[in-house]
């Protein structure tokens, strides 16, 4: 992903916000769909699908049983979607709480049957299987074979052996044709890579707990105030939550666990999703769905409980939303964001539709801290700071992880009560974080960063939430230790100690389902239903003591390699604060508090929230003003409640709120925008604080602030020329290390620390025909990269980004370009003179495919026989003094990426001094390097 697109609401006053009626759709296929030109779905293959684990095509016969297309809305469909959203939620408009059915959400924003019925029958004319149209017609799902789907997209279904496994995926991105353009949003079930479980099974699963404790039902119920609401009468009766699952389940596990634990019999109604496949039970998944089931029962105790299983969890979230099983989804699933970008469009677009049906969907942040996208079997980080998805998408409740924290105080009893239960009170807590205690990256610590793909949303405001451009994670946090006091459930047929954040996402969807009932019992709605719940989280976090438990120590720190992405000092993370952090969110609930401060009726307090048009604001040149720094900041009112605005600041100096705005006056659900803002004169780079205080329609004061950097002129990327990074001459080929020579290309200079090398440094990536380049070295004028091998020959396009812009450059890529590593024009010292008849070593670049094949970025493992360590696919010899060179060694040793070393021996009978070396690869010649040869 190269642009990072930002995202400015229009905020429309509530005035303005009417019923929507549905008007007439138009139709956006004009005619029968051909097999003329078509154009490419990017971020459709998945990082894990790798040309070193690539074992070919998978045979033509081979069933992809269940292939989702999803469709997206119109423009002005979109923007009909966003006014209704806002609507819903505005106790002002009309539409008020007004939820959506399936068959509403199609005829307002789905496709018109006209066009379902133009792609159904262009589908079924490749050969495919229509099994199945959405009722919101926002998806179609198909089946094939390997080869009738590769040719409708133009793709090639490969197999992949990972860790012992095989798995299938789309070597390439699909294509659709020019007609479907801007209809379709993208794909699943191209792979059969799945959304990995986040529960963390505890390290050394005994009951030898060293005086910890195991947390049954009431356990819970007691730490998070939630016994208080069962003494109410609210305990779920009435209500339903939705569980996402990818396995088949015991429901006798359920049942045991229920009565162990005092709970009345209450199994779940399992819903396999039509037309697909039977997971069977999958081992890997079955302790998740068992977690999911048994805890969010343990909350909401009265609840029905619905279990949607395929053999994707993706493919059941789709269903779950499509038939609005139930109005709180918990999903415990997910994957490092930028492993998949293609899907991220698809979970939000699912996640806006569940939101206009009332459904509120929790997520699991994650188990592996701050570096979500670390490999499987990874122990130390070297990719970077990454979040989890799709918790990141706004529309969504990410679910942090704690630990409980006694210190030296009493929180539980020497004895067990009948229902096993021991907790006295609340227990403080501190961030979750166990990768010192025999944990790898991926089932270590509670997840937690900043979205690389989504804009902040305008209601993440408050103490402690980072002043920067992009979604914070996670929004709550719940304790998720399996080593300290974990959870326990049963799972095939025993009991087990487990923990994760897959903890957080089953029993805050429970608490909300406590709270859906609250409220209708109350007769503050008519109907369940509360859609995104993010926004009011906020509000309370900032208005209202008691809902949440403010953590404020601990850190989700996990370790890295010093030179790697963001690491500086062998561990990268982030900590507890007060207020909000993106180790623990906002803390863990008082369910008790949070469901009575909760109010369906309209806000008593403004929210007024500011943004900016850029982020960095860049110097330009000076208008009319003399400003070098031009601007426009907009106050946005998100609570229902008029404002009016009664100071504005920037770095602490006061100007006229009029003058600048021209009103002070901010409706309610409306906002106003800075005209002819800017400054001048300032040193740069810097930060400018904008202050903006005022007092709402109640009388309320308020005051917050914005901080902004500012810098000079933005950087113009450019790219001036490409070389063979050994010979400098501009000959290309595939796993070659290049030279890219230009200007504002990296943010600062930085090498890369480790092997993978990392795909992304100082703001800087690139790739080659969509395939991500890995990275050697970044500096704002030069970059080296490695070309990935899928690259095929002929005309090839770099593209190459910074966090603003992206260029285009054109290689022109051979079987082989190799060139020699050289210092003055001879072989590289420590080996640039050598004596008649011995063996001696120089390195090259450029020698196009190899075999073994090596994933871009990759050095062999260091265990791997010279015998097997991946040598040219393509011919090589040598010549020294126009000699031919007899190669005793050729191949890429452990510890190189892109590099062959060559030893080789010199001829006898070459002539003293400095003679000409020459390496051909494939029948194409290096440059001329120069060796010394002496006696």
């Amino acid at each position: 992903m190269f642009i990072r697109l930002r995202s400015f609401a229009v905020l429309i006053p509530a005035t303005a916000l009417l019923t929507l009626t549905a008007a007439a759709q138009q139709d956006r296929i004009g005619a029968r769909i051909g097999n003329g030109p078509t154009v490419v779905l990017a971020g459709h293959v998945p990082s894990r699908a790798r040309a070193a684990v690539d074992q070919g095509p998978v045979a033509a016969s081979f069933p992809l049983p269940l292939i989702t297309m999803y469709l997206q809305p119109s423009s002005s469909q979109q923007t009909s979607l966003e006014q209704l959203l806002a609507g819903q939620q505005d106790p002002g408009s009309a539409n008020y709480h007004k939820w959506l059915s399936p068959e509403q959400y199609a005829d307002q924003f789905g496709a018109t049957r006209n066009d379902i019925d133009r792609i159904t029958e262009w589908l079924q004319s490749q050969g495919l299987q229509v099994e199945r149209v959405a009722r919101s017609r926002t998806w179609i799902q198909f089946s094939g074979s390997a080869g009738q789907v590769g040719a409708a997209l133009h793709t090639q279904i490969d197999q992949y052996l990972e860790n012992g496994k095989i798995h299938y995926a789309n070597a390439t991105d699909p294509s659709i044709p020019t007609a479907l353009s801007g209809m379709v949003r993208g794909f699943r079930g191209l792979n059969d890579y799945r959304l990995k479980p986040l529960f963390a099974r505890r390290a050394n699963p005994d009951y030898t707990s060293g005086g910890q404790n195991q947390i049954v039902p009431d356990d819970f119920a007691t730490i998070y105030d939630v016994a208080r609401l069962y003494s109410a009468g609210i305990n779920g009766t009435g209500q339903k939550l939705a569980i996402m699952g990818q396995t088949d389940i015991m429901l006798s596990d359920i049942a045991k666990f229920r009565s162990m634990y005092g709970l009345p019999a209450n199994p779940p109604k399992v819903i396999l999703v039509p037309r697909s496949p039977d997971p069977g039970v999958s081992q890997d998944d079955l302790p998740e769905a068992d977690l999911d089931l048994e805890w969010s029962g343990s909350v909401a105790r009265e609840a029905t409980i619905f279990y949607v299983n395929s053999n994707d969890v993706g493919t059941s979230l789709t269903d779950a939303i499509d038939e609005a099983y139930a109005p709180v989804i918990s999903m415990s699933y997910g994957l490092c964001e930028g492993a998949y970008l293609g899907i991220l469009p698809i979970y939000q677009s699912l996640a806006l539709q569940a939101n206009s049906e009332g459904i509120t969907w929790l997520n699991a942040a994650g188990d592996a801290g701050a570096a979500d996208c670390e490999d499987q079997d990874a122990v130390i980080a070297q990719d970077g700071l990454a979040a989890d998805s799709p918790g990141t998408v706004p529309e969504v409740t990410s679910m942090g992880g704690s630990e409980f924290n006694e210190g030296s105080g009493i929180y539980w009893s020497p004895t067990n009560s009948a229902t096993e239960a021991s907790a006295l009170s609340y227990i403080p807590e501190r961030v979750w974080n166990d990768t010192n205690i025999g944990y790898g990256l991926l089932a270590g610590a509670g997840g937690g960063g900043t979205s690389i793909f989504f804009p902040k949303p305008v209601w993440q405001t408050g103490p402690g939430v980072p002043s920067n451009s992009y979604r914070n994670v996670p929004d709550v946090s719940i304790a998720a230790s399996p080593n300290h006091d974990g959870y326990l459930i049963y799972t095939s047929g025993a009991l087990e100690i487990i923990g994760g954040t897959s903890m957080g996402a089953p029993t805050m969807a429970g608490i909300v389902t406590l709270l859906n009932q609250y409220l209708v019992s109350t007769g503050a709605q008519a109907q369940p239903g509360l859609a995104n719940i993010n926004p009011q989280l906020y509000r309370l976090a900032k208005s209202t003591s008691g809902v949440f438990h403010d953590i404020t120590v601990g850190n989700n720190d996990v370790p890295c390699v010093i030179g790697s992405p963001d690491c500086a000092t062998g561990t990268f993370g982030y900590s507890a604060g007060p207020g909000y952090d993106r180790a623990s969110g906002l803390g863990s609930p008082d369910a008790y508090n949070l469901i009575h401060a909760w109010t369906s009726q309209a806000p008593t307090e403004a929210a007024v929230v500011a943004s900016i048009d850029q982020n960095p604001v860049f110097e330009q040149s000076a208008d009319a003003n003399g400003d070098q720094w031009q601007f426009t900041i907009t106050l946005s009112e998100e609570a229902g409640v008029a404002a009016t605005v009664t100071g504005f600041t920037m770095n602490g100096k006061s100007y006229n709120v009029t003058t600048v705005f021209g009103t002070d006056h901010i409706a309610a659900h409306g906002s106003i925008s800075s005209m002819d803002l800017g400054l001048a004169n300032l040193s740069v780079p810097t930060n400018v604080v904008f202050g903006y205080s005022g007092i709402d329609a109640h009388g309320n004061h308020w005051s917050e602030q914005l901080t902004v950097p500012f810098d000079g002129p933005q950087p113009q990327l450019t790219v001036g020329g490409a070389s063979n990074a050994a010979s400098g001459q501009q000959s290309y080929a595939p796993g070659m290390v290049l030279s890219v020579y230009g200007t504002a290309m990296g943010n600062s200079i930085q090498s890369a620390g480790t092997i993978p090398l990392p795909q992304y440094l100082q703001g800087f990536e690139a790739e080659v025909n969509g395939v991500t380049a890995s990275l050697y070295y970044v500096s704002p004028n030069q970059v080296n990269l490695q070309i990935p091998y899928e690259t095929e020959p002929g005309d090839a396009t770099l593209t190459v980004g910074n966090p603003y812009v992206n260029v285009n450059y054109t290689l022109r890529v051979a079987p082989a370009a190799p060139g020699i590593f050289m210092s003055n024009g001879f072989v590289s010292a420590p080996f640039s003179s050598a004596g008649r008849g011995t063996v001696t070593t120089l390195f090259i670049t450029g020698e196009g495919q190899v075999s073994p094949s090596l994933a871009d970025g990759a050095s062999p493992s260091s265990t791997t026989p010279v015998s097997q360590l991946p040598k040219p696919k393509l011919r090589v010899t040598m010549t020294v003094a126009n000699e031919p060179a007899t190669i005793d060694f050729v191949g890429i040793p452990p510890g190189l990426v892109g590099v062959t070393q060559i030893n080789y021996e010199v001829p006898a009978s070459a002539p003293l001094g400095p003679q000409p070396v020459v390496v051909t690869v494939g029948g194409v010649a290096s440059q001329t390097a120069q060796l010394t040869v002496t006696e």
